[in-house]
């Protein structure tokens, strides 16, 4: 039987789009999405979600692949990113909450840099209701590795059959399953279609 939900954050509970600091701090399409390309699309930026760079030197290493004027707007960016590229999605509180209050176990996991341990409370919705958060950059490894999700059963003491997971990504949901935690890929990035599957999916166990 399920008693516990876990969620990813981006794009299932927290809308993420890297390009909107970008646009902020950068009047040029072009200057922007090569800002954009170095910071955000770069092995740092993965590097910095498994915690095994420290933000100082990943911003080096990105701007070391940009010319001399854009470095100091992409250290801005790379500075303000977490204030300009996440919202709650609409609905997605009301979503947790429900289930909450069904008695259901709520908890996250998520590929996520150190940063986030200080700034989640203001973006992820009906925190409050959270029994448990796991970012990677924690534990140093990342969903799909089977690490990540082992780490999440140990730290709160979860029975993987016992879990319901949903992430926007069909690799991690892959990885859950090999791990026994059975879930869905969501990728309508809405609160209806989030609370549809989970309907559907709960009211089969």
């Amino acid at each position: 039987m399920i008693k516990n939900i876990v969620f990813d954050m981006g794009k299932v509970l927290v809308g993420y789009d890297g390009m909107r600091v970008c646009e902020h701090f950068l009047q040029d399409p072009s200057d922007q999405q090569q800002v954009h390309t170095a910071v955000f699309v770069s092995p740092e930026w993965v590097q910095l979600d498994m915690g095994v760079i420290p933000e100082e030197q990943a911003l080096a290493q990105m701007c070391s692949r940009l010319p001399e004027r854009l470095r100091q707007p992409a250290a801005l960016c790379m500075e303000n990113w977490h204030r300009y590229c996440m919202w709650p999605i609409e609905g997605a509180g009301d979503v947790v909450r429900e289930y909450k209050e069904k008695g259901y176990g709520i908890y996250l996991c998520s590929n996520a840099s150190l940063r986030l341990l200080d700034c989640y409370r203001q973006v992820i919705p009906a925190i409050d209701c959270f029994d448990g958060v796991l970012f990677s950059a924690e534990v140093k490894c990342m969903k799909p590795q089977k690490e990540m999700y082992l780490h999440l059963f140990e730290r709160f003491g979860l029975r993987p059959e016992e879990c319901y997971f949903i992430d926007d990504q069909p690799l991690n949901i892959e990885g859950a399953r090999n791990c026994g935690m059975d879930g869905f890929c969501h990728r309508g990035g809405s609160a209806a279609t989030l609370k549809k599957a989970l309907e559907k999916a709960l009211g089969s166990f």
